[in-house]
């Protein structure tokens, strides 16, 4: 039995999009599966590796990631607590704190990075990189959308 609303999520951008984000969500998730981490502890260790030697704020971080900063916070605090990064206390700003690796949150940084690369290739071979680079244009318009 066909639910009626079947007909009006086929045209949805939405739930499309939405879908497809649980999808890649699933995706990541089995990519890091080795490392135990989640999307975004991947994304932030990436992150740390490529501003290295260059310490960052978690407030970067979440404005980088158009994430909260509480995601941002609960994030460290588990990749703190792995032993994967520290943090500092900023000298310019004593009410906030940098982030930096730690050796074994590089070593795992650069697993995340090649999962992250494998998954690209695996998209841009079945995708193909010009449709690809299509579709990034299109989400990244509807994501500029201000519409009430």
């Amino acid at each position: 039995m066909n639910m009626r609303i079947e007909t009006f999520l086929q045209h949805s951008p939405m739930f499309a999009a939405g879908r497809a984000a649980r999808r890649f969500d699933q995706m990541a998730t089995r990519a890091l599966a080795a490392d135990e981490l989640n999307f975004l502890e991947g994304l932030v260790l990436a992150a740390l590796f490529f501003d290295e030697p260059r310490p960052v704020k978690p407030s970067r971080l979440a404005e980088t990631f158009a994430t909260t900063r509480g995601n941002i916070s609960h994030c460290i605090s588990a990749l703190e607590a792995r032993g994967l990064l520290q943090r500092a206390i900023d000298s310019d700003d004593a009410r906030s704190y940098l982030l930096m690796l730690r050796p074994a949150g590089k070593r795992c940084a650069l697993r995340v990075i090649r999962a992250f690369d494998h998954l690209q290739s695996a998209f841009e071979k079945e995708v193909g990189k010009t449709e690809l680079a299509s579709a990034l244009k299109l989400l990244t318009r509807i994501e500029l959308l201000n519409i009430e």
